[in-house]
This record gives C-alpha cells, structure tokens and sequence, in this order.
C-alpha cells in the first residue's frame, strides 16, 4: 500500500493539538490533523461550563503561579507565544473577547462554539486534511528515516514530524483516554505517575457517611490542606459544596492535587481546614456575639447567630456542641459559644481519598517535561517527535490555566514541527 507523506501529522484534535495544526499550516507545511471523534474541540466545548475560558489576562507571574504542576517549565515558551498573544490570536481570527472576575477571558458570544468554529474554519483556509473518527493504531518512530503514522484501518502514513496532542485520561468522554502515553514510551519516554487533580474529595467523617450537610453550599470560605505537623501547605479562599462522598466545589478542586500528593506519599488521610468566615477574626467575632446575648439575653441562640454562617451550617454546628437551637442566650455559656465560634473558624475535617482519575478535570502527571526541550516542545530523545497539553507532566487550576497552557505549548510544537 502507498504511504502518503506530511510534513507534519498532529495526532489529537483537543485546544492543543488544534493550535499546533494551526501553527503548523501557517509556517507553510502540509498539515493533517488525525482525531478519534467525532468532533474537533470537544474539551474546549464544554469547558468554562459551555463558554470557553480561552486564557486568563493576569501577569505572566500570576498565571504560571496557577499552574502549580511544573508551571515554571512554561517560562520559555510564554517568551516565544503567550496568554496575552493567546488573546490576540482570537482577536485576529474574529472572536471578541471579554474579561470576567480573575482574569478570565471568554466569548464576548458566552458559547464555546464561537471559539471551536473559529479554529475549525481557520484549519479549512489553511487547508490542513482533518481526519475524524480516525484512529491510530501505532506511530513508529525513527532516527534517520521519516516517522510512519498507522491507523486502525491500516492506512500508513509517512511525516518528518509528529506532534502528539492526545491529552492524558481525565474526562474520557471528550477523547481522553491515554492512547499517547504507550508512544511516548515506544520513543524512550518516560511517565510520570498519573494522578487526578481538580477532582472532588472522598471522606469517612461521621457527618459525610450521615449526610448530615449533603448538598450544603459555603460561599468565599478559606479552605486549606494541612499536613502531618497540621500546617497549611496551601489554602484557598472560594467557594466550596459537601456532598454525599464528601466535599467538592472550586475551592476543594484547587485543593486537591495536595491531598492526592500526600495520600501518594503514604498517609491515610489528610486533614483540612474550613474557615467559614475568613474576613472576621475570631475574637472580633466572639466580642460581638457576646455583646448581643447580653443585650437580648432572651433571644435565642439561633437568632443571635442567624447570617454568620448557611442556617444548616449553623444548626450543625449548635447540635455539634449539644446546645438547643432555641436556647436562650442567657443560660448559654460564653465557653459554649467560644466552642461554636472556634467551630465556624476552625472547622477540621479528614479527607481519605478523592474520585478516580477519570472523574477529575485535569490529569496530574505525563510525559516527563525532563525530556522535552522547553523553547520548542520537541523530544529531547527522538528528532521529529513534539509534545503539546495535557499529555505533559503540566497542569494548572480551573480558570483558563489548563487551555493557556495547552494551546502555548500547542502553538509551539506545531511551529517547530513545521521547521
């Protein structure tokens, strides 16, 4: 059978992989996009809750600091193209952007579909071949002749490049499902352990396996990771969500790959630390409360508390301390009511796992960044072989941190494939 020849064949039709056969074509190189499903951008489809958080406009600094899984390797390849040109790049390609809280960027359209038609129709005027419901069945490496793509259907094709940008395994439904981690390793690669991040937390507290806050919603409360001495290795002030397994909601997300990290290095479970109010220092909050039992010492307890905290936080919290919702203030103890403003400050609760890794957002290991050249995303191991998203040992928080990264390092590795 004939072998059709590329100068560049990207595997992956994620943000990634659609940048890099974007960056491909506009270096002049005959470009084939290669994507299991049905669609092009399924992941950023649904990303952004259906909006698309395309980038994030903080400062450089500020982005790769949320980009805690090996962000600083990004260093080199934001001087070459990054969240700003990222920015850019959209504005050209038609797609009014609009910033939000934090620095998210989205369609000023609120639909990721303006933003995956956009990448759809430039890869048309570029005329790169886009293959859909293709699979490939095996990429053979060389280090002297050209690389040979084979697909299921034993169709084979020849390239001097070839970008791989098949994501890791979080979200699988889009597509992710590891397939490029076994070539990775068929070029001498190596893989980082993989790991869930972004993902919701299990525990085994009494008031989880009860259901006693099922459903409970915490707004802007500061929520931190501690570790074996009970210091805060980080913490993070949003908005959080008990569920039935255990906890879930941004701040638990951006939490989370902490708790994953320590579980990995041997401890049963992790403790975590809620302040359900973080703008009021704890005296201040006890002076107050103190003032007002003593001004209406007939009020109850409920009614001199009432607005602190969510009403179901509360009565948890008053029945955690064994005292009658409609006590009256006046036969409370202050040592009872320090105890429930302690509670409210310093609520610490045991996580002993998370969901599996393919119910996280983003997958935490991959290809080890050790091996990769940094300023253009090829493999320090074999001539032609690139590497873009979340199939490299990079990830980032939710907040367009993970698509910045990719499409930075897609942007890259599809310009120097083509060179």
């Amino acid at each position: 059978m004939k072998k059709l020849k590329y100068d560049v064949i990207v595997i992956g039709g994620g943000p990634s992989g659609l940048m890099a056969a974007i960056a491909a074509a506009e270096k002049g190189a005959n470009t084939m996009l290669i994507e299991k499903g049905k669609k092009l951008g399924k992941k950023l489809a649904i990303s952004g809750g259906g909006r698309c958080n395309v980038t994030n406009r903080l400062p450089e600094d500020e982005v790769i600091k949320h980009i805690p899984g090996n962000g600083r390797f990004l260093y080199s390849a934001f001087s070459v193209f990054n969240n700003y040109d990222i920015i850019s790049f959209f504005e050209e390609l038609g797609v009014e952007l609009k910033e939000e809280d934090h620095g998210r960027m989205f369609p000023v359209s609120n639909s990721a579909k303006t933003v995956v038609n956009a990448l759809i129709n430039k890869l048309d005027e570029l005329k790169v071949n886009v293959k859909l419901e293709t699979e490939v069945d095996a990429v053979h490496f060389s280090y002297e002749e050209p690389h040979h793509v084979i697909l299921k259907d034993k169709q084979a094709f020849v390239t001097s490049s070839v970008v791989i940008a098949v994501g890791g395994k979080a979200v699988p439904h889009t597509g992710s499902t590891g397939d490029g981690y076994a070539w990775a390793k068929k070029a001498g690669h190596t893989i980082t352990e993989l790991y869930p991040t972004e993902v919701a937390l299990t525990s085994n507290e009494r008031f989880i396996q009860e259901k006693a806050l099922q459903g409970l919603s915490l707004r802007d409360v500061s929520l931190s990771v501690l570790n074996k001495k009970s210091k805060p290795i980080i913490t993070h002030q949003m908005d959080m969500l008990f569920t039935h397994f255990g906890v879930s909601g941004p701040a638990v997300l951006r939490c989370s790959q902490f708790v994953v990290k320590e579980l990995m290095n041997g401890l049963d479970q992790v403790a975590m630390h809620l302040d359900a109010i973080p703008s009021t220092k704890e005296h201040v909050l006890l002076d107050e409360t103190l003032k007002a039992m003593k001004e209406h010492p007939k009020r109850s307890i409920k009614t001199i508390l009432k607005g602190l905290v969510p009403e179901r936080f509360l009565d948890y919290l008053l029945q955690a301390n064994g005292i009658s919702p409609e006590q009256n203030g006046a036969n409370i103890s202050h040592e009872a009511i320090r105890s429930i403003i302690a509670d409210m400050k310093n609520f610490t609760f045991n996580v002993q796992g998370s969901l599996p890794l393919e119910k996280a957002f983003v997958t935490g290991g991959g290809v080890s960044i050790k091996e990769i050249i940094p300023n253009t995303m090829q493999s320090k191991l074999m001539n032609g072989l690139f590497f873009c998203g979340e199939i490299l040992d990079i990830h980032g928080y939710t907040g367009g941190y993970n698509i910045t990264s990719a499409l930075v390092t897609g942007r890259l590795a599809g310009s120097n494939a083509a060179d």
